[in-house]
């Protein structure tokens, strides 16, 4: 009788929480995910798009700040305690399941922000950027329940459509951030190239229509 205990299974890894490799890619994809993560880069979207409001509408250059707040920082606040609670693996939910509800938090944190900085009069692209912000959660969120669509690539192709939008052209020049993310994440194994590939058009079309309608 063949022992069971002499042929264990190697199970794929499938998630970015397991212990890190030590081959040199790996640690980069490792860095791009951290950089590319996508509480920074919305963070980051709103303080550029809210200077360039202040420069064309004569407002303060410092409304993304307060955006900023509502869809990032609150947002990976929730995360953070949640991974703390032992509620979430880490930072990035790993685990489609555990997705919905952070999610969830985000959209209704950054529908909070909409209404208070559209009381507080904020410059009209602003709004127009967390509105599109709050359309790509809605999606993302709906989609989770099903599938784990790459937020990480949503967020870096949308961000180069915002910019497209904002400054022309010129912003496309970020298009080998969004490949150089979405590889990360294949690399890491925690989303398919399916995933990747789903995820960033859909942040791409999500940004690159609604935006520019409101704005």
């Amino acid at each position: 009788m063949l022992n069971a205990a002499a042929f264990p299974v190697t199970r794929p890894e499938s998630r970015d929480d397991l212990p890190a490799r030590s081959d040199l890619p790996t640690r980069i994809a490792r860095i791009v995910s951290e950089v590319l993560a996508p509480a920074v880069l919305v963070a980051a979207l709103l303080m550029v798009v809210g200077w360039h409001a202040g420069e064309t509408s004569g407002a303060s250059h410092w409304w993304g700040l307060p955006g900023a707040l509502f869809a990032a920082v609150i947002p990976l606040g929730y995360v953070l305690h949640g991974v703390r609670r032992g509620r979430l693996t880490n930072h990035h939910i790993p685990e489609r399941a555990d997705r919905r509800v952070p999610l969830l938090f985000g959209t209704a944190s950054l529908a909070a922000g909409l209404a208070l900085l559209v009381a507080l009069g904020a410059p009209r692209e602003v709004l127009a950027l967390l509105g599109a912000g709050g359309c790509g959660l809605a999606v993302f969120a709906a989609v989770t329940h099903w599938w784990k669509m790459s937020i990480h690539a949503g967020v870096a192709s949308g961000t180069v459509a915002a910019l497209t939008a904002v400054y022309g052209p010129v912003a496309l020049l970020g298009v080998p951030l969004v490949v150089l993310g979405c590889w990360a994440r294949v690399r890491l194994t925690a989303h398919t190239p399916a995933q990747v590939v789903v995820g960033a058009v859909a942040g791409a079309v999500i940004a690159g229509t609604v935006f520019p309608l409101l704005r």
